[in-house]
């Protein structure tokens, strides 16, 4: 019998040993058995779970199972240590041998039945739960206090807590002191007393860079941004590593602290960069029934001119023999700078022509202009453009151009666990743009917002609600005078599953001819359940709505559409394949069918 009270017993193997047992002769093992006793349900599945003996194969070799039956005592106490058990009595019988007993030269050539027996003793409590010195606004956590449950894990988190305080006062280098932890069985307490050392104050010194091969080591370090001179942060520390991550340059960032500290008080920094491959290929693809079929692809340079400059020239095909309109085509390209000109804000080049043959009018568009989005945290952006549109097409009522200086303006609010499979938090994009029309256009103001709520119900695989709410208005300018595509529709798989791609407009007189159009003001909303059935199947319930109007709820009219959908998750997320029928709204189809990667949204 071995008994392991309040102490963790150290158990070796000899390789020698292991390789003579390895070298003779085995007989078929025949199986573990493994009780535990005076132990709640949840208890035994934690002790279960930390077993490395449960589930054995028949067909493992005795070399294997003797060194998990040896290390099964430190696994299971350390179970039982985080659920605040400190007097356990553990048994690991080899063939009626104590596991723990058998010098590694004794080692067993054939092993036939392996029992383990495991009593958890009782469940100690805090006598004493100390831990000083603290900075200030430290906060430890609810379950390290006297009286509550001595989980091994709850000191761990304390002492995590309070080195974290006194690093975000910048004493980098703060570690513990001592620390004092005796168990006093007969009363079934723990004493947890941790003394803590913070340390000077010390400030950042020069950052070394390893790895960058074909960026700039200035332009490393611009975009890292790492605040020499200035006190340390971890917040600080986190942002550098974050803001070479997001430069797309490096598919591995580590970002280390010198094991020592310069006189007087610099801390120095390591990067340790492996820089991605140069180029990036894209292809995506989606059908729909209206729709018809979506194509696109992209080609990207990550480090164009050696200081970080992302380069990505995008292409699309899109409504292929769609039902209501013909075929639209774009060509794109975009120059992203980062750290211009500070490390949280990046420039913004782009350049696009499209043609579009919609239901009510085609056009030839091109858009030009620069801008910045600025970075004030990992989950939030800011972005400030200046653009050139112009457009040259047709209507029902002859031809015209559209001609116009903007000034668009967004802000994102990102705080999803995942952009192409959600399930949990939310997503808010607003957008403003200020428009200066020339010729036949007018000057006004285009918003637009979209904002997106995900929850789970249940356990990992229960139920996600997500909802949407998007919308927009167009002010200061007539349907007319605002370049078309700017102007609200409803209907396809952004909007309203289940009715055509932009099957919802308005119409308006130009002089004595009806001229459709789409609306100046707009509304959707979008409710999904989203059920896993497997790890790797999911089926969705969904309901779409959406309002266009010209002025207002007053004078728009709505449609609403409704269907199922199934999931199947890959990689790079989710396909999609969603079957809707339209619930209100003029239309002669009975049913939509979209396809796609990734969640509808």
């Amino acid at each position: 019998m071995v008994r392991l009270v309040g102490h963790t017993l150290l158990l070796g193997a000899a390789a020698l040993a292991l390789g003579v047992a390895l070298a003779l002769p085995g007989q078929a093992f025949d199986a573990v058995e493994f009780q535990v006793t005076g132990a709640s349900g949840a208890l035994t599945k934690q002790i279960k779970a930390a077993s490395g003996l449960v589930g054995a194969k028949a067909d493992r070799a005795a070399l294997d199972l003797f060194a998990d039956a040896q290390a099964e005592y430190g696994k299971i106490l350390s179970a039982l240590y985080a659920s605040g058990h400190y007097g356990p009595v553990i048994h690991v019988l080899i063939d009626g041998r104590e596991a723990a007993s058998i010098a590694p030269l004794d080692a067993p050539a054939r092993i036939g039945h392996i029992a383990v027996t495991v009593d958890p003793g009782p469940q100690f409590t805090f006598s004493q739960a100390t831990i000083a010195p603290l900075a200030r606004h430290t906060t430890l956590p609810s379950g390290f206090a006297v009286g509550k449950v001595a989980e091994s894990g709850v000191i761990g988190i304390a002492v995590t807590a309070g080195l974290d305080g006194w690093r975000a006062e910048g004493h980098a280098k703060a570690g513990v002191a001592a620390q004092d932890l005796t168990a006093d069985h007969p009363s079934s307490t723990l004493s947890a007393k941790v003394q803590l050392a913070p340390g000077p104050v010390l400030r950042f010194g020069d950052l070394v860079i390893n790895g960058a091969k074909t960026i700039r080591a200035a332009r490393v370090r611009k975009i890292a941004g790492l605040p020499s001179g200035q006190r340390f942060s971890p917040a600080d520390e986190a942002r550098v590593a974050e803001r070479l991550r997001r430069s797309g340059v490096f598919s591995s960032v580590t970002l280390t602290e010198d094991a020592t500290v310069t006189s007087p008080d610099l801390l120095g920094m390591t990067a340790d960069l492996v820089e991605a491959k140069p180029h990036r290929y894209t292809f995506g693809a989606e059908v729909a029934t209206n729709e018809g079929l979506g194509l696109n692809g992209s080609w990207l340079h990550r480090n164009l001119l050696g200081g970080g400059e992302r380069l990505e020239v995008t292409g699309a095909l899109t409504n292929i023999s769609a039902a209501g309109s013909g075929m639209d085509y774009a060509l794109g390209a975009t120059l992203d700078r980062p750290a211009t000109p500070g490390p949280d804000t990046t420039l913004n080049l782009s350049f696009k022509i499209s043609h579009l043959d919609d239901a009510d009018y085609n056009a030839n568009v091109l858009s030009t202009g620069f801008g910045f989005t600025h970075y004030f945290s990992d989950s939030l952006t800011g972005r400030a453009a200046l653009s050139y549109n112009y457009a040259d097409g047709s209507d029902i009522n002859g031809d015209f151009i559209y001609r116009s200086l903007a000034l668009p303006l967004g802000v994102t609010w990102d705080r999803r666990d995942s952009k192409t499979d959600a399930t949990r938090d939310f997503y808010i994009d607003l957008n403003a743009k200020p428009f200066l029309g020339f010729g036949t256009a007018d000057n006004g103001v285009r918003i637009a917002f979209d904002g997106r709520y995900y929850k789970r119900l249940g356990a990992e695989k229960g139920v996600v609600l997500a909802t949407r709410l998007q919308g927009g208005a167009i002010i200061g300018a007539s349907p007319l005078g605002t370049p078309r595509t700017d102007l609200f529709y409803s209907g396809g798989g952004g909007t309203v599953r289940g009715q055509p791609y932009q099957s919802l407009g308005v119409t308006v007189m130009d002089g004595s001819t009806p001229v459709d159009i789409g609306g100046t003001s707009f509304v959707a909303a979008s409710l999904e359940a989203r059920v896993r059935v497997t790890e790797a199947i999911g089926i969705v319930g969904f309901l779409d709505a959406g309002s266009v109007g010209l002025s207002g709820f007053s004078d728009s009219d709505w449609q609403a559409g409704a269907g199922l959908g199934l999931r199947y998750a890959t990689g790079v997320g989710p396909i999609r394949l969603d079957v809707a029928v339209p619930v209100h709204g003029k239309t002669a189809d009975k049913f939509q069918i979209y396809v796609g990667l990734g969640q509808a949204f």
